[in-house]
């Protein structure tokens, strides 16, 4: 028999044990609809919690929330969120959604909320914290959403909320696990944080090195020679890949094929992989090439990747003796370089530059060794950016294994 059989969790502080009670929300919990106001009341009043407010924080404070709505003392009164409760979302797109919870955590301040929203007054112990983890878990969620109904649209009402089951262990047990992912939590939003700022000051810093408002020596101590305007056109040429449809593609690797960079390939969520057969020589990259996405998401730098690139990307060759590589991508990614490449494109609804404008882009170009410099430095901001991310990206992972096995 397994633990979850059992009602006890796999991880467990060791001065607790015995099983977790099996409950209904309904006994936790008295639900009501939110507010439904006319346009002419948002934007004045007091503080309004939405589904944004639920589902972008981890828990929710009367600072946090976005909305302002302006009813009357008797309609807040009704409709007033206070310590401890739970916000659920009514309705959703798509089942894996829907009923999504948070709970409001803000003992001084009293907020009301939306009709897209049901509120779960608390009625009985619980800690509020351990029951937002809780109803964030997979066992909450699945059962939440296997009890929505709809289909264009999925919906969870107040009987759908009264009518779930969940499994608490004491208010001490419940005290701890609260407690202890607190601080899980904290560490996470640490990294974040670092995360965020060694980002800024990286963008920041590049946009001061590359407009010459900080300059590097030389070895020796010396200044560096002034730099010179160049268009892209007197440094660079360019050539567009090749469009395969798709099916001509290939989802595995077969003989003589090359992994194909489309868009496709710049979705962090996406998965898709292609492959395609005996390309010509100029559309294919290694990992010192420089690729840019000419049309769609315009402007996007690809480097560090081996294939056969799409119609839809530029292929940048230059004289490395000229050019260092790592500085010319941080000069192709500078917030101001990529504002003239969208300019150049046009505002239709899909982007698209061409090579005369490619050309026409212009760059202060530094002596080979300052751009050594620059890139060194910048690189090395990089590093530690990412050092940080894969540390945040762990901690995130150990958190939810923990929610995993702390929860029944």
């Amino acid at each position: 028999m397994t633990a979850i059989k059992n009602n006890i969790p796999v991880l467990r502080f060791p001065e607790f044990s015995g099983k977790w009670e099996k409950k209904k929300l309904g006994q936790l919990l008295t639900f009501k609809n939110g507010v439904n106001a006319t346009k002419e009341q948002y934007g004045r009043g007091v503080k309004f919690i939405n589904v944004l407010d639920i589902i972008e924080n981890n828990f929710i404070t009367h600072d946090n929330i976005k909305g302002l709505v302006d009813i009357e003392e008797k309609e807040f009164l009704k409709n007033e969120v206070k310590y401890g409760d739970v916000l659920f979302q009514r309705s959703s797109e798509t089942r894996e959604e829907v009923g999504q919870a948070n709970v409001y955590l803000d003992k001084e301040k009293s907020a009301t909320f939306g009709g897209f929203v049901i509120r779960g007054q608390k009625i009985s112990d619980y800690e509020p914290m351990f029951m937002n983890y809780l109803l964030k878990g997979k066992t909450a969620r699945k059962e939440i959403t296997t009890k929505s109904g709809g289909s264009t649209r999925y919906n969870v009402g107040q009987d759908i909320l009264t009518d779930v089951s969940i499994k608490t262990p004491t208010l001490p047990e419940q005290q701890k696990i609260a407690d202890f992912l607190s601080s899980v939590d904290k560490k996470i939003g640490q990294l974040s944080e670092k995360k965020l700022l060694l980002e800024e000051y990286k963008k920041g810093v590049m946009q001061q090195l590359l407009s010459r408002e900080i300059r590097f020596k030389a070895d020796d101590g010396s200044e560096f020679e002034e730099w010179e305007e160049k268009k892209l056109g007197e440094l660079t040429k360019i050539n567009q890949g090749l469009q395969i449809p798709i099916d001509k593609r290939f989802t595995s690797k077969v003989e003589n094929s090359f992994f194909y960079i489309t868009n496709e390939f710049l979705k962090v969520s996406s998965d898709k992989v292609y492959y395609i057969q005996n390309p010509p020589k100029n559309v294919i990259c290694d990992e010192s090439d420089v690729l840019m996405t000419r049309t769609g998401n315009t402007g996007q730098v690809v480097t560090g990747v081996k294939g056969a690139f799409h119609n839809n990307f530029f292929k940048i060759k230059f004289d490395r003796s000229i050019l260092n590589k790592d500085f010319f991508v941080f000069y192709l990614r500078l917030p101001s370089t990529q504002n003239k490449i969208l300019s150049y494109a046009g505002a239709s609804t899909i982007p698209d530059l061409n090579h005369g404008d490619f050309y026409r882009l212009l760059l202060d170009l530094p002596s080979l060794p300052e751009q050594q410099k620059i890139a060194n430095f910048l690189t090395s901001l990089d590093r530690k950016i990412e050092v940080v991310g894969k540390e945040l990206e762990g901690v995130k992972e150990w958190k939810k294994g923990l929610l995993q096995g702390m929860f029944v």
